[in-house]
């Protein structure tokens, strides 16, 4: 069997599965998992570049993707009436006094020389600048989170359509990517991964925290959709036109409308998936992409003939990440909310990387697959997992410890699955389904 003939039937039985699901439980789950599946892929895309590519091990995954939903919010929501007269210009005056307090302690580092002065004026400065940049800062954003805080209390966005939020959540992922790059890349694999993964963590921690940013844990809800691709289940219900064709298929005006949505949501995304793998393989086939897969393979080598591996490395930093920002602003406009608790390192650092490993580390269409697989068996591992605890329990009475305890096992079956997956696949293909070439 070719590897195409191999690689087309490995993404037939995907889509057979997600067809099946459909059939047997219902399209909406079907369509969900698709959905999911696709911006799932987005992110695979994104590690892939990373990892596949230049061999950096960012364990922070979390961070841009919850930076992509955070640009969401700045961007398409409205803004809060009266947050800015009342504290968002403190807010934006604070910010560019501490970039300015960082830049000056830059500079007093640079232009005095080495020794006791050098040390006392940089520590004066920045002492300096915070006081000045909490006094500009805490007035400002308590007078912005006493806004109604029930329903606000933040500054609100820019009210842009939603889909320039998408590039938007890219740009910021890209802008954050670069700064920690420019501190961390120097650092070794084993350390480069324990820094991205406090990063993300301190990301988290203050998407949770600062209220006037984005409401914090109160989370943000309402969060426009991308008309007129994907319109409103309520308007489509309104709609004559709408409930004849609905009629004709013979689906009654909810299911009908809200497939209909979920559809839009579909195309959109996957548009977003074909460009950006279209431009993942262009850039593989590219000398840049050689180039990169040899820094991979051989720093000192690469260096040896002239490559700024650092360069490189921060390039391609950038670029995953900022795919990962794309990815979660989908995410997030998928949703229709922003809720930061909700970013967790299970779902959106370990399962990324899992679907990489397990679909083929390098390969952008083996990160697409199992993107598509990994998900899949995570949203019905667990429903199948009861199934089977059930078949496995019938013949025990009911009030039985032991049926209790497998009964409530199958709520782990998910965890226990997908390590079971990456165990198979590293022993039986280690580099993936569909392989490197």
């Amino acid at each position: 069997m070719t590897d195409s003939v191999k690689n087309t039937l490995l993404f037939a039985i995907v889509g057979g599965l997600i067809l099946l699901t459909g059939f047997t439980q219902s399209w909406n789950t079907a369509i969900l998992i698709l959905n999911m599946g696709l911006i799932s892929a987005i992110m695979a895309i994104g590690v892939n570049l990373q990892w596949g590519f230049a061999g950096l091990f960012n364990v922070g995954v979390m961070g841009f993707v919850a930076l992509g939903g955070l640009a969401v919010v700045l961007v398409s929501t409205p803004p809060t009436p009266g947050a800015w007269a009342a504290g968002g210009y403190g807010i934006v005056l604070s910010l560019l006094l501490g970039a300015a307090t960082v830049v000056a302690a830059v500079l007093v580092a640079t232009k005095l020389p080495k020794g006791r002065v050098q040390t006392l004026t940089i520590i004066a400065v920045l002492v300096v600048g915070f006081f000045v940049y909490r006094a500009v800062f805490d007035p400002s954003i308590a007078a912005v989170e006493a806004i109604d805080p029930a329903i606000a209390g933040n500054i609100g966005g820019l009210n842009l359509p939603v889909l320039l939020a998408w590039p938007a959540g890219g740009l910021l992922a890209a802008g954050a990517a670069w700064l920690i790059g420019k501190t961390a890349l120097g650092l070794r694999s084993d350390y480069l991964a324990i820094a991205t993964l406090g990063i993300a963590e301190i990301i988290i921690a203050v998407m949770k925290n600062e209220d006037w940013l984005a409401r914090g844990v109160k989370n943000v809800y309402g969060i426009p959709r991308p008309s007129p691709v994907v319109g409103y289940e309520v308007d489509l219900q309104n709609d004559p036109a709408f409930l004849a064709r609905a009629e004709w298929l013979g689906l009654d005006s909810v299911t009908a409308s809200t497939l209909s949505v979920k559809l839009g949501y579909s195309l959109l995304f996957m548009i977003v998936l074909l460009v950006l793998l279209w431009m993942a393989q262009m850039a593989l086939k590219s000398p840049w992409g050689r180039m990169m897969r040899a820094i991979r393979d051989n720093e000192v080598a690469a260096e040896a003939m002239g490559k700024d591996v650092t360069r490189r490395h921060l390039q391609i930093f950038v670029l995953g990440s900022a795919i990962c920002g794309i990815a979660g602003a989908m995410m997030t406009t998928l949703d229709g909310q922003l809720t930061p608790s909700a970013y967790q390192p299970l779902r959106f650092t370990f399962l990324v990387w899992v679907m990489v490993i397990v679909g083929g580390s390098g390969n952008n269409f083996g990160a697409v697959l199992g993107a598509f697989l990994i998900w899949f068996l995570w949203v019905q591992v667990e429903p199948i997992g009861l199934w089977l605890m059930n078949v496995i329990t019938a013949g025990l009475p009911d009030g039985s410890a032991l049926k209790a305890h497998l009964l409530d096992s199958a709520a782990h079956m998910r965890l226990f699955t997908m390590g079971l997956i990456l165990l198979i696949v590293l022993r039986f293909s280690p580099r993936g389904l569909i392989p490197e070439k």
